[in-house]
């Protein structure tokens, strides 16, 4: 059950987890997806909300983020809540309030007084089709609605892309030597039917085990592979693409994040479009990422893991992969708070048991995902590989400013 919690209840859970949050499974349905459902949710879940809301194409981890998802938008949709025993009854309550009552004792006081929040989270997103070409808003932009602006990243993790969907292929930028008065022109065609936004973009072939930078203002169109994506904690967006995969898209997602007053001002739609970045002509080469080693490989190899930054562009997140080879026992250490969920294998953190879920119910609980303090991540984590023959594979999401991201 859920309640609100007294700060002993909160400071109760992080002791008991030696400073490490077990988290539970956060799902979010969009009403304009069809889900790819390589998500882990039973099959007969994924529609579990009812039509009106549409598929569960996404799950959120380490949220303190709301989604925005219009007016039937559930209760705490989006938000990660945290689990633990308290002498024999299951209690859960919110991470956004763990955050508020312990501060810097979960987060750590350099990400406590500069943002007074977890200011990121990242997600899987999952869908048979590709979504729309759209943009995120960058800071000052953003502020007209009273949000924040939103940069983002791709990782495409090898174990939940058993296919790649419909259209493993993302649409980025806007190829040189396009006018903007041909974008515009896209725009006010909108409610024409196809608007052909695409036809003035490159498309760029996923690849599993790679990734690519996605900053505000930066006009994408996400293919169909199931996609880790760490991000800045905002929601905000507009779809600029008005027919995808066949599928008309409302026009009120074109204004969604413009200000009222301005709805219908075309112009504002451009300013919002950073057009330097999105002509780049070095696109893939500023944009892609591969996988790079945390330290050397050899020596992370010797004492039984590995690890790599899998994105590492942005100042307002990052992430890695840690592989725990089968039989192990490794102490790893890192200089900031951070989320993960498991990807492959089972054993221990610390006290817990991790485990990777092969089908999971609307509603049930998991010993995937975690939450580990500034305090426990500089201590190091102990984890323990118990299978002879399958690595662990677990993705780490880090907040701004990652003291240890020094390429």
């Amino acid at each position: 059950m859920e309640t609100t919690p007294t700060l002993s209840v909160i400071e109760k859970a992080l002791e008991q987890g030696k400073g490490v949050l077990r988290l539970t499974p956060t799902w979010v349905p969009r009403s304009f997806c069809v889900p790819g459902r390589r998500i882990k949710l039973h099959p007969d879940d994924y529609y579990v909300l009812g039509g009106e809301r549409g598929g569960i194409d996404e799950r959120w981890f380490s949220s303190t983020t709301p989604a925005k998802n219009g007016p039937l938008t559930g209760e705490n949709e989006g938000l990660s809540h945290v689990i633990f025993n308290d002498e024999g009854k299951e209690v859960q309550f919110l991470l956004k309030d763990a955050v508020s009552e312990l501060k810097g004792e979960l987060i750590g006081d350099r990400l406590w007084n500069e943002y007074g929040a977890w200011p990121m989270y990242s997600k899987f997103f999952d869908n048979m089709g590709p979504l729309p070409h759209h943009l995120h808003h960058n800071d000052e932009q953003a502020a007209l609605i009273g949000q924040l602006g939103k940069p983002e990243a791709y990782y495409f993790p090898p174990q939940v892309n058993n296919h790649g969907g419909d259209f493993p292929y993302t649409f980025i930028g806007i190829a040189p030597g396009t006018s903007k008065e041909q974008i515009k022109e896209c725009l006010q065609n909108f409610t024409k039917g196809d608007n052909k936004i695409t036809n003035y973009s490159s498309a760029y072939r996923l690849e599993p085990g790679t990734g690519w930078d996605v900053p505000p203002g930066l006009l994408h169109a996400p293919g169909s592979m199931c996609t880790y994506e760490p991000q800045k904690a905002s929601d905000v967006f507009a779809m600029y693409q008005s027919l995808v995969n066949e599928a008309i898209i409302p026009e009120e997602l074109l204004w969604n994040g413009t200000p009222k007053d301005r709805i219908g001002d075309y112009d504002q739609l451009m300013e919002a479009i950073d057009w330097d970045l999105n002509t780049d002509p070095q696109m893939m080469a500023n944009r892609f990422m591969k996988p790079l080693p945390v330290r050397d490989v050899e020596e992370m190899t010797a004492v039984g893991y590995s690890e790599v930054w899998v994105c590492y562009k942005s100042d307002a997140f990052s992430a890695k992969e840690l592989t725990v080879l089968p039989g192990q026992t490794v102490t790893i250490k890192d200089s900031a708070a951070y989320g993960l969920i498991m990807m492959q294998g089972h054993g221990k953190l610390n006290d817990w048991d991790i485990e990777t879920p092969t089908m999971i119910r609307y509603g049930q609980l998991t010993n995937d995902e975690f939450f580990v303090s500034e305090k426990a991540a500089l201590e190091g984590v102990v984890i323990v590989n118990q299978s002879t023959t399958d690595p662990i594979v677990m993705l780490k999401h880090f907040g701004p400013s990652n003291p240890d991201l020094v390429l």
